[in-house]
């Protein structure tokens, strides 16, 4: 896979601060659940790099390969629990706000399954 840009050689101590960040946001969460989320917004952005970082990363947190590769079929796939897919639907909207979707119901979902700092951390992903 040809990168175009190498953030890590290019501006290594922001890279070093950003990844600090993303350890800060998503450290309290389920490790495998990060990745998925990762996974599904690299998808919807059609990011093929990330999808695979995020993919390696998330079967080294013990995701499935079935589970991975059902990550775009989320709603139809039986293998994922309802918090996952609440985090996942809460994803989506968030990556395609600026297709005009409604995220109201979406946020509601989340309630149940997570507390108003995971719900903070699961937007800042």
């Amino acid at each position: 896979m040809t990168v175009r840009l190498d953030p890590l050689a290019a501006a290594p101590s922001l890279m070093k601060e950003w990844q600090r960040a993303s350890l800060a946001i998503s450290g309290s969460l389920d490790p495998a659940l990060a990745e998925l989320i990762e996974i599904r917004s690299s998808q919807i952005n059609g990011c093929a790099n990330c999808i695979n970082m995020h993919s390696t990363y998330a079967r080294e947190r013990g995701e499935t390969e079935q589970r991975i590769y059902l990550l775009s079929a989320w709603r139809e796939a039986p293998c994922y629990t309802d918090r996952e897919r609440a985090a996942l639907g809460w994803t989506e909207a968030l990556t395609r706000i600026c297709e005009g979707h409604t995220h109201e119901a979406a946020y509601e979902a989340l309630k149940p399954h997570f507390s108003e700092e995971e719900r903070v951390k699961l937007t800042l992903m």
